[in-house]
């Protein structure tokens, strides 16, 4: 997978919601963890959701194999994946 290409539409999506990039891992076994924060307001689920899907729509799982974690800072990512499997369909 292409980190430098990653890094940036997450960032832009990030942006988009009023965010950052507070840490971003990319294991050798394309395990990726994006953790979000949004200066002087928390950040909502909303906006883990669009850089999740904006992830998603740029890399196709079936052909880079790889698993997705978005989270916010103080959030831990088993809570962010529950957060996410439990929210609505836009």
């Amino acid at each position: 997978m292409d980190e430098v290409k990653l890094r940036q539409v997450a960032q832009a999506a990030a942006e988009k919601q009023g965010c950052s990039i507070a840490a971003l891992t990319l294991d050798d076994d394309n395990n990726i963890e994006i953790t979000l924060a949004k200066p002087g307001a928390p950040v909502e689920l909303q906006d883990c959701e669009s850089v999740h899907r904006a992830v998603l729509a740029a890399f196709d799982r079936d052909v880079e194999d790889y698993a997705l974690t978005v989270s916010s800072e103080g959030l831990s990512p088993e809570e962010a994946d529950r957060l996410l499997a439990e929210a609505p369909e836009e």
